[in-house]
């Protein structure tokens, strides 16, 4: 569960997040929509403890404090974001962060039997995302289209098998028959034990993966809140239509 109470979040001076609340229950899918500007990549790496970002307020999963916590805490405690603009890092195998990140959170795996284990998995959800198994032997996004690096993304969404997920424009850069696949890896986790903010531009993936709730971010404030219909209707719209619906209050 995740709970997000009177966050506010400035960078420089300059607020970017204004008093924001939302609770997602376990096994709960949340959409946050918005045009540019609005402070959804923002919330993201608010979340996630972005060191540059001045952030106020409470962040917490299920019962415990994330906010003051520096990065690798809230992962360990169950967060993860899937970033917008996935970072090239050269010399690392993605197998070998997944594995090191793993590590990190249950303790390292030393034995030959784990590794192989473990290279097996990742191996097969390579399969399901429709790459060749070989893939994740490559350096971390060094030379990967921006399809492929969303993938990998997935890849390690699911190996960590983590308490909150939080997808920053996870369909971007993807053809339709990649948000099928990485649609069809978020719903097979969504089996009540971990819930998901899923911040977008475009209603594509809601199709795929239906949200308990949908809000719509504006300069840093949730506007308003409704049911998937609230996505279908800014699709058709656009974000420039008065406000009204269902009160932010209700998140």
């Amino acid at each position: 569960m995740l709970t997000i109470k009177d966050l506010s979040v400035s960078i420089g001076g300059k607020e970017l997040i204004c008093g924001l609340n939302l609770r997602i229950e376990d096994g709960q899918v949340h959409a946050i929509m918005g045009p540019n500007g609005a402070g959804k990549s923002t919330l993201a790496r608010a979340l996630a403890g972005h060191p540059s970002l001045k952030v106020g307020g409470s962040i917490k999963i299920d019962s415990e404090e994330l906010a003051g916590e520096p990065a690798d805490v809230r992962s360990r405690k169950g967060l993860f974001l899937a970033f917008q603009n996935p970072e090239e890092v050269e010399g690392v195998k993605l197998s070998s962060l997944v594995r090191k990140a793993v590590a990190a959170r249950e303790g390292p795996a030393n034995d030959l039997d784990s590794m192989v284990a473990m290279h097996e998995e990742l191996s097969k959800y390579a399969k399901e995302l429709g790459l060749d198994e070989s893939f994740i032997s490559r350096e971390l996004n060094v030379g990967f289209s921006g399809g492929e690096k969303k993938r990998a993304e997935a890849i390690q969404m699911v190996a960590l098998k983590p308490k909150v997920v939080v997808l920053d424009e996870i369909d971007s850069g993807l053809d339709v028959d990649g948000i099928r696949l990485i649609s069809k890896m978020i719903s097979k986790m969504r089996d009540g034990k971990r819930c998901f903010l899923i911040i977008t531009h475009y209603p594509r993936i809601l199709k795929y993966v239906k949200p308990d709730r949908v809000h719509i971010l504006s300069k840093g404030k949730i506007t308003r809140s409704g049911t998937e219909e609230l996505a279908h209707e800014i699709e058709e719209k656009g974000y420039a239509n008065p406000e009204g619906g269902a009160d932010a209050a209700d998140a």
